[in-house]
């Protein structure tokens, strides 16, 4: 590639963490809005991903960017990029 050529940058998607029992893995949740193709109400949607967490980092509750990469596992093809807010700590 030639310097005026850029990589296109992964999308990346921000959810949240809803477990961290496993080891290097998290599942984040990602909520979007989908419009109904009839009434046009808008719909509150979900979709669970399986998330690389390197550090163990992340706990739950945290907010995270992650981003597509290879398959790791046979569910886990998405990394975590940052934690963009740290869940409130509980008293």
């Amino acid at each position: 590639m030639s310097q005026s050529q850029t990589r296109k940058s992964p999308r990346v998607q921000v959810g949240v963490v809803t477990s961290a029992k496993r080891d290097k893995t998290r599942t984040v949740a990602v909520e979007y809005l989908q419009q109904h193709s009839k009434y046009g109400k808008y719909l509150r949607r979900q979709v669970k991903y399986q998330v690389h967490d390197e550090k163990n980092q992340a706990k739950s509750g945290d907010r995270v960017e992650i981003s597509p990469c290879r398959p790791l596992s046979k569910t886990k093809s998405w990394r975590l990029v940052r934690i963009v807010e740290s869940a409130p700590a509980e008293a």
